[in-house]
């Protein structure tokens, strides 16, 4: 089953081109030039666009925008490719390649999302739940560095891989598609601009 595979919830775009269980392809760049990745990918592969049988899509939670860049792109590539998909969560596959972690995701207001229970949630970084040596990973993780680590935890180096929510993760736990049209984001809160207008 030919996967592609994309997440652009966080700063960070991730992209990935999934045979099986056989990485053919990953970029990392930003959600402005997802459809240019999804092009190298394919291209890399020596894939064309009719050779996809699904799509796995980061839903977020994440960056309002940024989740909505990548469902956007999700739905009209599976309109003219008529493609299915699965919606898969930015912290279950930051989580999937760092087992173990807290995944951290910069929520902006001073706020992160991480998973509690294996919910997803949206905290303050001093409400994270920290045991001495919890291994915290994702953006949020690299912004809050110097408050979890005097709470105990420990984070790896800005530029270790485990920081990204990399979409072979996504493909590795996409469920059964469905219609793409269906994928709901996964925000967790009102977005900015619904805020500021109440």
């Amino acid at each position: 089953m030919l996967t592609l595979a994309f997440d652009t919830a966080t700063a960070v775009a991730t992209s990935a081109l999934v045979d099986g269980n056989e990485v053919l392809g990953e970029r990392v760049s930003r959600a402005q030039t997802l459809l240019e990745d999804v092009d190298a990918l394919l291209r890399q592969a020596g894939a064309h666009p009719s050779e996809l049988d699904r799509l796995a899509v980061g839903v977020g939670p994440g960056s309002f925008t940024g989740v909505r860049i990548g469902l956007a792109v999700a739905r009209g590539l599976a309109l003219s490719l008529d493609l299915s998909g699965s919606g898969v969560s930015t912290l279950a596959a930051l989580a999937a390649g760092a087992p173990g972690a807290l995944p951290v995701v910069d929520a902006k207001r001073r706020e992160v999302f991480t998973l509690l229970d294996g919910e997803p949630r949206v905290l303050t970084p001093q409400e994270l739940p920290l045991a001495a040596g919890t291994v915290c990973v994702g953006d949020g993780a690299k912004r809050y560095r110097a408050l979890l680590e005097e709470r105990g935890a420990d984070v790896p180096s800005d530029d270790d891989e485990r920081h990204l929510p990399r979409a072979r993760f996504h493909a590795a736990l996409a469920g059964d598609p469905v219609p793409v049209d269906e994928l709901e984001p996964l925000y967790l809160r009102v977005p900015d601009a619904d805020r500021n207008v109440q």
